[in-house]
């Protein structure tokens, strides 16, 4: 399967893809993912890119519980200068950007990304499927609810992976009329779910194929994993590889990831497991 994506490009998701994480933010959760400075920024992209990363998602917004909600020009200011230096350093690499800010989408297209990756799905600000439609980008639509100073409380419901479904499937309608009819859902683990609906998630991965869309899992040492085991995000490594193999064999098409050589060794291994 191919999902079209700006600059008139192409993102191929016939086998398992990895995305590679780096935050150009001072507060995400998992502080070895974020760029100290542009030097650093450039050498984790080289790292990545040469550990087998088929596209970078560059984050200039932290969306962990608790983190503040910084304004437009404040998130192109802090976004833009690294993502023109990865498109002069490597012009041929797949760009995603987390946002789910319209003006922080539009401009980072006009800079070279191919891809937004929105945490809301257009459930924030539905001008941001304009945007993507405009640019012709790839899209990530994640299942999150209510609006981002809520969007880590639970939400009562008796099964969340029938929620997702029923979300994804409203959305696959809403995108439609701006377009947008190839793209890539994420179940959102670990935003307003319970440590049990999150693993649940990954164990009942497979039963989100009915929405017949590319699944991204989004697991990489989130506090699930390390807060069940008692440790810290920069010890959850190994837990984290546990629920991408899952993930993997369970139907997941992109793992978004902080480790991308340990992910990348996963799919090595992968048919010789299925």
């Amino acid at each position: 399967m191919f999902i079209n994506v700006a600059q008139n490009g192409k993102w191929e998701l016939n086998s398992p893809q990895i995305m590679g994480i780096i935050n150009v933010t001072h507060d995400s959760f998992y502080e070895s993912s974020r760029a100290k400075s542009m030097a650093d920024f450039l050498a984790k992209a080289a790292q990545m890119i040469s550990e087998g990363a088929h596209i970078l998602d560059i984050g200039a917004q932290s969306t962990r519980p608790g983190a503040d909600i910084i304004n437009t020009d404040t998130e192109i200011a802090n976004l833009i200068p690294y993502l023109e230096a990865l498109k002069n350093a490597y012009p041929t690499q797949l760009i995603s950007v987390d946002t789910f800010n319209p003006n922080v989408a539009e401009q980072a297209l006009k800079a070279g990304a191919h891809v937004i990756n929105d945490i809301s799905g257009g459930s924030f600000d539905t001008k941001i499927l304009e945007v993507v439609s405009k640019y012709n980008a790839g899209y990530i639509a994640m299942h999150i609810t209510g609006k981002p100073q809520t969007m880590h409380q639970i939400e009562e419901r008796a099964d969340v992976i029938a929620a997702i479904i029923n979300y994804m499937e409203m959305k696959k309608e809403l995108l439609a009329k701006y377009g947008i009819t190839n793209w890539i859902i994420d179940p959102g683990f670990g935003f307003g779910k319970t440590v049990q609906e999150n693993f649940d998630i990954v164990k009942r991965l497979q039963e989100l194929k009915v929405v017949n869309l590319p699944i991204l899992l989004g697991v990489s040492r989130k506090s699930s994993i390390y807060k069940t085991l008692g440790i810290g995000p920069e010890d959850a490594l190994n837990g984290t590889t546990v629920l991408h193999t899952l993930g993997l064999l369970n139907g997941a098409s992109i793992l978004r990831v902080h480790d991308v050589k340990e992910a990348k060794q996963i799919i090595q291994l992968l048919p010789y497991l299925q």
